[in-house]
């Protein structure tokens, strides 16, 4: 799946927004388990090279993404912590929210933040509160606000 389909150009205000509503959600609802469950997932991170970089501007962001496979009564966040022990994640259990993955740590200078989106859509709550199904795909993308 081609990240920049996700956001059509007409669009990008709303997603603006509802990306600036999910960070403050992930912030308020996002949780950590103490004990993450053994690495019996598989995750992936991706960025696309650009071709033509020195004639655009640095969007670093529309192409960094990490993923992986939901099991069934996991969280997405113990799901997270199992396939990237170095993920950097502030505060714990539903109040904690993720802000570094695969060594990409979002940076508030440059308004950028990590979505959670599971199948294909933005999720509603945060990695915490999200209790996974064996087969969901699970994925992480670095996007500004």
């Amino acid at each position: 799946m081609n990240p920049q389909t996700l956001r059509a150009t007409p669009a990008r205000s709303l997603t603006a927004l509802t990306s600036l509503l999910l960070a403050v959600g992930l912030l308020a609802g996002c949780g950590a388990g103490d004990d993450a469950p053994a690495d019996d997932t598989s995750a992936s991170s991706s960025v696309a090279a650009d071709d033509d970089s020195t004639d655009a501007p640095d969007d670093s962001t529309d192409d960094v993404e990490f993923t992986y496979e939901g099991v069934a009564g996991k969280t997405a966040l113990e799901l997270l912590v199992a396939a990237d022990p170095t993920a950097v994640v502030q505060g714990e259990g539903e109040n904690a929210f993720v802000t570094g993955i695969d060594g990409r740590e979002a940076q508030d200078s440059a308004k950028e933040f990590w979505a959670l989106y599971v199948n294909g859509e933005m999720a509603q709550v945060g990695a915490g509160a999200l209790v996974t199904e064996t087969g969901d795909e699970i994925a992480w993308k670095l996007e500004t606000y």
